[in-house]
């Protein structure tokens, strides 16, 4: 077969295996799991792979996830499919489950749309035409959520890092792959798709204000209060903000998560988290530091000692043109008109698969679907075939222009390709901020 027949092959073989697509997302959907919880998402994923492609599924692959490779006999690139299994909290959304979750992140669309090329690669018999691997991975723990939960994890000594692609890396799961790519769904006010998105990376701060406690009534000056030097803090970094260059487009974004004991009680125990977000990693680092110096003197304020644990988060996402224009080519010809597909977009959000960016080219579109913003009440999935059904097709069809003709494509981008980072250059970035101050 000739490449556009495989790729017609794709399209017929996704089209005729909808509706079991359609299941697992809905499944998927309706019963959401946070970070390094999402047993019951790994074992539908795990299922899926199994019963219905015939795979061998490695399970739990960071206390949670599941991944299966064809083509293993392959001496060719080995590419990557990756989708998330974790939901987010927004308990007022109207699907969220009695302790808050929901998919309102979209990820139960991009495990179907990882499924659904995984289907249209497997199921049309294309394989032996392609010169690589292919490893559809399901990753756990995108959402930075439950920090104290993933804190236990690492105490355990069941996790190092609480970011779930963090850990893969960390565990070798990427070591033999040489590209990667996934979406996200996205409301796009009336445009289809999104092409090589920009992102913020993220440092995570948990920030605690100690003390001294005494009666807020009758001896308030014997007590210090930490909840003051919290309230000072946050100011401070607002003091900050015209110090932080325009082009970095850093946030700084607080929750108070204990604002003390008692109200008759001077606070003597605050606790604080946020990120500290920036578009580069210069950015990060400079904003950081900034911030570490308002937080220390809120608490030389009032008197109170500060105590700041920072976390590793997520590098900001580097885009991949010829990965990119491969995508749109397969969003058109999957019935995208071009001028639905917006190229280039500014999120100051952040992604663990920006960390993947730094290690080999990627590609992470948005894809519409949806509407609503993202990780709110509002969310809400109105187009299942734009969801995931369009995305799985496109990905499968990127993945036959990179291994077709003895993987030419592929083997070209990785010739031009050098990494931003080594695997251990990246870990030891992560190390440097996974430290109390």
């Amino acid at each position: 077969m000739n490449k556009e027949q495989i790729k017609s092959l794709i399209i017929k073989t996704i089209d005729d295996n909808k509706d079991k697509i359609a299941e697992i997302s809905r499944g998927i959907y309706e019963n959401p799991e946070f970070g390094y919880k999402e047993f019951k998402t790994t074992e539908s994923v795990s299922k899926f792979l199994e019963e219905e492609l015939n795979l061998d599924v490695e399970k739990n692959i960071a206390v949670t996830g599941c991944k299966a490779t064809v083509n293993s006999d392959k001496t060719g690139p080995h590419i990557s499919i990756l989708g998330e299994l974790d939901g987010i909290s927004c308990k007022d959304h109207k699907d969220a489950n009695d302790i808050g979750a929901s998919h309102t992140c979209g990820h139960n669309n991009q495990i179907a749309g990882m499924l659904g090329a995984a289907v249209g690669l497997i199921k049309s018999g294309v394989l032996d035409s392609l010169a690589g691997k292919i490893t559809f991975m399901a990753t756990p723990a995108e959402e930075f959520i439950e920090l104290e939960y993933r804190q236990q994890l690492k105490d355990n000594g069941e996790i190092t890092y609480f970011g779930g692609k963090q850990e893969l890396v960390k565990r070798g799961h990427f070591d033999d792959i040489d590209m990667s790519m996934m979406f996200h769904s996205s409301d796009l006010n009336g445009d289809l798709a999104l092409v090589g998105p920009e992102s913020n990376g993220f440092v995570g701060k948990k920030v605690q204000f100690i003390g001294k406690e005494s009666h807020a009534g009758s001896a308030p000056h014997e007590g210090i209060n930490a909840l003051n030097a919290a309230m000072l803090a946050i100011n401070n970094v607002n003091a900050l903000r015209e110090t932080f260059q325009e082009k970095e487009r850093v946030r700084f974004h607080p929750i108070i998560t204990k604002g003390g004991d008692i109200v008759n009680v001077v606070p003597a125990d605050v606790h604080m988290e946020s990120y500290v977000r920036a578009r580069t990693i210069d950015g990060m680092k400079d904003a950081s530091e900034k911030v570490n110096r308002a937080l220390k003197a809120g608490g030389y304020a009032v008197g109170a000692d500060v105590k700041i644990t920072e976390i590793p988060g997520y590098l900001p996402i580097i885009r991949y043109h010829e990965f990119d224009d491969l995508f749109r080519n397969n969003l058109i010809e999957c019935g995208i008109q071009s001028d639905k597909i917006v190229d280039g977009g500014d999120f100051t959000g952040s992604f663990d698969f920006g960390d993947i960016s730094h290690l080999m080219p990627t590609l992470h579109p948005m894809v519409a679907g949806v509407k609503g913003a993202l990780h709110t009440r509002d969310y809400e999935i109105i187009d299942e075939e734009l969801a995931y059904i369009v995305p799985a097709k496109a990905m499968a069809l990127t993945v036959v222009d990179l291994l077709f003709d003895n993987a030419k494509v592929a083997n070209e981008i990785l010739a031009d390709f050098t990494p931003a980072m080594s695997k251990e250059e990246y870990l030891e970035f992560l190390s440097e901020y996974d430290k109390t101050l």
